[in-house]
């Protein structure tokens, strides 16, 4: 029996902030069989595309891209927020839908001519999927794919994430 993805996703509304439609992955996260599906169809893009590593953006893209990286067999890279690693770091500065960020990796995690998935819960504007992709890119990897959970339909997206690779699950309104 095919479980339809869409099932699993909470919607809150005006969270974090008033007018917004938060999409919520937990539902999905805590069913075996909802969280082991996604997984699944995110493992077998990542083969597709024949990616040797898994990054994932704090916190959630955690929550997706490890078990991903399990999956297939391959390494996991966390994408974090600052002051959270401990070693030398490449970071980037991006936009959010309701603000801005910054994202770190190590400067080692990323070796030159790896191809690498990027896997995140949410494609709202695609800037913090665009800001791994530059320090993958900044370390010589290749950016095999970008996977995604659902795809936040009715926001404009960043025009650089046209020239990747995108994949998801599911689209959703952001109303």
């Amino acid at each position: 029996m095919a479980v339809n993805l869409e099932d699993y996703i909470a919607s809150i509304r005006d969270f974090p902030k008033k007018g917004i439609l938060f999409r919520d992955v937990t539902p999905l996260v805590q069913d075996p069989e909802a969280f082991h599906e996604a997984v699944d169809q995110i493992a077998e893009y990542g083969r597709k595309v024949n990616a040797d590593v898994i990054v994932g953006p704090e916190s959630r893209g955690f929550i997706f891209g490890a078990p991903v990286a399990y999956a297939m067999h391959k390494g996991f890279v966390p994408i974090r927020k600052p002051g959270k690693l401990p070693r030398e770091t490449v970071s980037v500065k991006y936009d959010l839908e309701y603000g801005s960020n910054e994202l770190f990796m190590h400067k080692d995690a990323v070796k030159p001519g790896q191809r690498v998935l990027i896997v995140d819960d949410l494609l709202a504007t695609g800037g913090t999927a665009v800001a791994a992709a530059k320090m993958i890119e900044q370390l010589g990897g290749v950016v095999a794919g970008i996977a995604f959970v659902i795809n936040l339909t009715g926001i404009p997206q960043a025009e650089e994430l046209k020239k990747y690779d995108v994949f998801k699950l599911m689209d959703l309104s952001d109303q």
